[in-house]
């Protein structure tokens, strides 16, 4: 499983959004190398989930609505990709073809591991933390 571009752009979104400064979408796509259509689906996403707010108006833009210590790689990429799976088979609405009668196959525990241990690895850090790579704050 590879996490989508969309993922990535979001990540660079709050990036380009973590001095807590109001920023336009043109700002963050000039220094975040997004492109300007994806970054308006992305900041929309974002600020459903709560993670950014809009500023309407002539000097109008986006900013964080919390610090980077309240949230983690995992909101961000939760965020964007509602489903994130490693594997098809682990979604709430996925029937597994290899199931055999109620139970799943011999390999849906060692994914739902994998699963597990992804989502524990995203949310492990704060922003904070992965963009000052452990250091001070911003």
């Amino acid at each position: 499983m590879l996490l989508t571009k969309e993922c990535d752009y979001g990540v660079r979104t709050i990036r380009a959004l973590s001095s807590g400064e109001k920023k336009t979408v043109a700002d963050i796509c000039e220094v975040e190398w997004v492109p300007v259509p994806y970054a308006y689906k992305i900041l929309k996403k974002l600020e459903h989930a709560g993670l950014v707010q809009s500023l309407r108006g002539r000097e109008g833009g986006y900013q964080l609505t919390q610090s980077l210590d309240q949230f983690s790689l995992y909101d961000i990429v939760a965020a964007i990709d509602k489903n994130l799976l490693i594997f098809e088979c682990l979604g709430d609405n996925s029937r597994c073809p290899f199931r055999r009668g109620e139970q799943p196959c011999a390999i849906h525990a060692e994914f739902e591991r994998l699963q597990a241990a992804l989502v524990a690895e995203l949310q492990a850090k704060t922003m904070q933390e992965v963009l000052n790579g452990g250091n001070e704050p911003l």
